[in-house]
């Protein structure tokens, strides 16, 4: 119930968090040779802070996924997936060392096919940028370049006309199987990306490019990797940025890196001196130039999606650190999101060699033969981690509100006592805060905080009393935002999509653990207010939901409703199409949009939620409509798994940096398998049947037969991989397992949260199951 507008707040008592947002004249267009041509449909351009589409501010939201490191039958469903966690626009590297093994025979079939990738990815409704390189990195042997150029005496990644010759024949290749596939052309590709991490030849960037475009690969974007200092070819790049919270190829005795700190606080500065700087040739700058002021936008392709594991260091990131760092970038002026990765994978075994980036091949460091499920929100084998859903969160309100934020810069006040920022234009305004930090260094409750925004002709203070901050909290706020019907509506919660209701518009919002929720309403009368109590505060309306946040607590205001979810409900909020249908469906599990909504059946009976109902929902009195799931008996088969002997790897350091190596080929080959026991019944029915192995050792290498399934060295995380490929070998050879114990001498890095505490080798298998993935179509 509603109670009367003259019933006031007690006085404020607590001096609020401040800051100015001015007016500003409208971005420019920025200097960059990029763009479509004007006049042209669906136009992509790019102002000074922001990109456009169809005139109107565009934020991507792109994922990284290499489709020649999974299979191909796989790509429509994973690409599903990660359209379905708000990507826009998948990225993926051609790596060059995969396609053309043997000089002179370039194979474009199978699990290689680009141009079948490109096409799927367009017909699930996600744009593309190609990374061509040549040089990639991705953790692949001698970058992605073939051993045969790799031997080649030309000087590679220059203008050296030798090497060039070489390069235009492969760029021919790539400009073929795009053809009649680019933007321009009715097509999903909207931009390439030349060479990587290329720090000092700004010419040879600009050469690739125009080679691109003389073999009719012409794009309204074209990005080149800008951390480091790098020195770009000016007008003909949009310089695109990283930020990790923490990295394999830092030293094995450093903690958690310095230069973590710096992506969970607010800045304008965009650069990262340190991705990438074991392998770098030209020295780091003094330091990283503050870029605020950049006549070009913000943007990033490699976002920390969750980070790979060298031999000698493991991090082991969470998925409050993905997320949380996402925030920040948008909070500091990100028009462009890009993560890497966003879908694992597993490095190529091919015809001559491994693919995998290691000491052998010129490498300060050893990565896994295959594993490079990267700890990313959609695993190799497509698993949906928790971070997949927190960004999900996140992507939907930039596809619902993204075109508010994007044009205008981040103000950054002092990060001390709390983190937050505000991008603006004088009218309204988005508040970012956050306050986690990985757990090597968390950051402390703050108590007694308010924030006072002022605008061009008002100053908006909220909460309208002093709340506590708590550590690990990460939020986006509204300052006078319109918000499905309501002109300017202040919010201490994030919202994150809208849809049309039975009665109007419906708008969903994230609240924070712990955080009372407060609407601040304009224009608006207590009368026309139900669900919450309500107070005057000034000329604006004050609204407390009179329910907890959850699916069921609504507060109406005219014909708008706001849907205030916890954040375990808010988790599981996803909006997609079904036959058609714009539909708002609450879904704790995995699942995505193809046509239906297909979820993987639970283990559990489990409730669905969605707006407009599904199939078979109840009846019920708030927007969402419930919907029953029932378990699948045969979602989880327990198995066996012996413990091997423990036997701890040979010590042995090798590359130029004197890293410790991983055992090899030859090591694992003297250590005594153990076999394992998959039941046929676990493939029946099945779309996916991952093996999940609890383990804690070194290093351990999977077998079916002689194939190597993959391979993972121990950081705390489960061993997870689909075995439904290997299905036959398994019937005929069994599986096989060997591991190397953990050596409580070793140097290696692992996170002290899990590292052994013991005297002795330790090599333990804890449990281990299959989970046999059945999908549902539900509409």
């Amino acid at each position: 119930m509603s109670r009367p507008d003259a019933v006031d707040h007690e006085p404020l008592s607590h001096l609020p968090l401040a800051i100015r947002v001015p007016r500003h004249a409208d971005p420019a267009p920025a200097p960059l040779d990029m763009g479509d041509p004007a006049g042209a449909d669906g136009r992509i351009a790019v102002c000074e802070t922001h990109l456009t589409r169809g005139g109107a501010p565009w934020i991507p939201v792109m994922g990284e996924y290499h489709f020649s490191r999974d299979r191909a039958e796989r790509w429509r469903d994973e690409l599903a997936k990660m359209r379905a966690g708000g990507v826009t626009v998948v990225a993926t590297y051609v790596l060059w060392i995969l396609h053309e093994e043997r000089r002179g025979r370039v194979r474009w079939d199978g699990d290689l096919d680009l141009r079948r990738f490109v096409e799927t990815a367009h017909d699930v409704g996600l744009d593309v940028v190609v990374r061509i390189g040549p040089w990639a990195h991705g953790e692949t042997r001698n970058g992605g370049f073939p051993d045969w150029l790799q031997a080649l005496p030309v000087a590679h990644r220059t203008d050296d006309p030798a090497y060039l010759d070489i390069v235009r024949g492969w760029i021919d290749e790539i400009a073929a199987q795009l053809r009649g596939l680019l933007h321009a052309e009715g097509g999903p590709v909207v931009g390439m990306q030349v060479e990587n991490e290329l720090y000092d030849r700004p010419d040879h960037i600009r050469t690739l490019r125009r080679m691109a475009e003389d073999a009719g690969i012409r794009v309204p974007l074209w990005t080149a990797t800008g951390w480091g200092g790098a020195e770009l070819p000016e007008g003909d790049v949009l310089p695109v940025y990283a930020g990790y919270s923490d990295g394999f190829w830092e030293e094995a005795d450093t903690g958690w890196p310095a230069f973590g700190r710096t992506h969970f606080t607010f800045s304008d500065v965009r650069d990262d001196l340190t991705v990438g700087a074991d392998l770098r040739e030209a020295p780091l700058p003094d330091e990283a130039p503050g870029a605020g002021s950049d006549p070009w936008p913000y943007a990033t392709c490699e976002l920390g999606g969750g980070m790979t594991v060298a031999y000698h260091r493991r991090p082991l990131v969470d998925s409050d650190d993905v997320a949380a760092l996402a925030l920040t970038k948008i909070g500091s002026g990100s028009s462009w999101q890009g993560f890497y990765l966003f879908h694992g994978g597993r490095h190529v075994t091919g015809e001559l060699s491994t693919t995998q980036e290691s000491q052998a091949t010129g490498y300060p460091n050893d990565v896994p033969v295959r594993d490079y499920d990267f700890f990313a929100p959609l695993g190799a084998d497509g698993r949906q981690r928790p971070h997949f859903h927190a960004l999900r969160l996140q992507h939907l309100m930039l596809a619902q509100y993204g075109h508010m934020i994007a044009p205008h810069r981040a103000i950054v006040p002092p990060q001390d006592p709390v983190r937050w920022a505000v991008r603006g234009d004088g009218e309204s305004a988005w508040l970012f805060v956050g306050a986690h930090q990985p757990a090597a260094e968390p950051l402390p409750d703050v108590d007694g905080v308010r924030f006072a925004v002022e605008l061009a002709d008002r100053t908006i203070e909220f909460p309208t009393r002093p709340v506590t901050l708590s550590s690990g909290t990460y939020t986006a706020w509204p300052v006078r935002q319109r918000l499905g019907g309501i002109d300017a509506v202040t919010a201490t919660a994030q919202p994150i999509v809208e849809i049309d209701g039975a009665d109007g518009p419906v708008v969903f919002l994230r609240a924070c653990a712990g955080m009372p929720v407060e609407l601040q309403l304009e224009g608006v009368s207590a009368q026309e207010v139900r669900g919450a109590a309500t107070a005057r505060l000034g000329g604006v309306l004050v609204a407390t939901p009179d329910a907890t946040p959850g699916i069921g607590c609504e507060v109406r205001v005219r014909e708008t409703t706001f849907v205030f979810l916890d954040e375990q409900a808010a988790s599981g909020l996803w909006k997609g199409l079904i036959d058609g249908r714009e539909t708002v469906v609450i879904w704790p599990g995995a699942g995505w949009f193809d046509g239906s909504f297909r979820v993987v059946a639970p283990e559990a009976d489990t409730i669905l939620h969605s707006w407009p109902p599904l199939a078979g929902a109840e009846s019920g009195e708030g927007v969402l409509r419930p919907c029953a799931i029932a378990a699948d008996p045969r979602a989880v088969t327990p198995v066996a798994v012996p413990t091997p002997r423990p036997v701890a790897a040979p010590v042995r350091t090798g590359g130029d940096a004197g890293r410790l190596s991983a055992p090899d080929d030859a090591d694992f080959a003297r250590l005594e398998p153990v076999r394992i026991d998959v039941p046929d019944a676990v493939f029946e029915g099945a779309h996916r049947a991952i093996l999940e192995i609890d383990w804690t050792g070194d290093a351990l290498r999977l077998y079916a037969g002689d194939t190597l399934v993959t391979d993972q060295f121990w950081s705390g995380r489960l061993l997870e991989v689909d075995l439904t490929p290997y299905r036959r070998e398994i019937a005929a050879e069994e599986l096989r397992l060997v591991a190397f114990a953990w050596d409580p001498a070793s140097a290696v890095h692992v996170d002290p949260r899990v590292r052994p505490r013991a005297t002795r080798p330790v090599l333990e298998i804890a449990g281990a199951r299959i989970r046999s993935e059945r999908i549902r179509d539900l509409r």
